[in-house]
This record gives C-alpha cells, structure tokens and sequence, in this order.
C-alpha cells in the first residue's frame, strides 16, 4: 500500500484520478496531519486570536469596574434599607434635641423637632437646682 497516490499530477486534476481508480468513495473520520506551512498559518491564527481575546478580556475587566462603582452606592443603601426594616429604626446622630427636666419624676426627656420622646434619663445631680424657667414651664401635659 503507497503512502502516496497520484503525487505526478497536479492537485485540481488529482481528486478526480482518485474517485475514477476507486472501488467505492466515501465518508469518513481521519486525523489529517499539517506540513510546515498549515502549522505556521495555525499558530498565526492562534497569536491573532489569542490578542483579539486579551483585547476583549481588558475591556470587560474596565466594564466591570465601571459597573461595580455605579452598583457600590446602590449596595450600601440597600445594606442600610435592610438593616432598618431588620431592627425596625435606624441610629439619628448628632441632632439637636430639646432636653425637659422633670423634677417631679426626677428624669430628664429628650425630645426631637417633631416633639417624640427620643431618650430619658435619670436627672444628673448638678440638673436637681430648679430654674426660674422651669417652675414656670408648660410642657402641654398639664392642664
């Protein structure tokens, strides 16, 4: 069996010398090996390939991160959402409230701009002294 047929006639003409000598043509699987020149045009491919994906891969990476800053705001916020529908209040710092001395009680209330009780404590001594203001304070819970 030759390795080789019908090497001495040019390449067009070759497949049709080959069906007229065969017994039967058919389909079939086979490992087709390259020559020098097809593993040389092989490997430039697979350079060209290999830089398009490098390419594509740097900016993915560069949208990525333009998409993990604009969902970072948003993450927090939802954080925070979550742990106040959790708990079901959320920590005001550093505001302004009105602090009423209940000498009666001996407490101290705490009480935000809309008027609710925020905090109370029991009154410190140096609070006990009462005021001109507060003997005469009118806290809308007397009549």
């Amino acid at each position: 069996m030759d390795k080789f047929l019908g090497q001495d006639i040019p390449e067009k003409e070759r497949w049709q010398f080959l069906k007229d000598n065969a017994d039967a043509v058919e389909r079939i699987g086979y490992t087709h090996r390259f020559n020098p020149d097809e593993l040389a045009q092989k490997k430039e491919s697979l350079a060209e390939v290999s830089i398009t994906i490098n390419d594509i891969e740097i900016e993915k990476k560069e949208a990525m991160e333009e998409f993990k800053e604009r969902l970072k705001p948003l993450n927090e916020e939802k954080q925070e959402l979550l742990e106040h529908i959790k708990k079901g209040s959320e920590f005001v710092d550093n505001e302004e409230c009105a602090k009423i001395l209940y000498h009666e009680e001996k407490m101290a209330g705490f009480y935000n701009r809309l008027g609710e009780l925020v905090y109370s404590r029991p009154i410190m001594p140096q609070e006990m002294q009462k005021t001109v203001f507060s003997i005469n304070r009118k806290t809308g819970t007397e009549s």
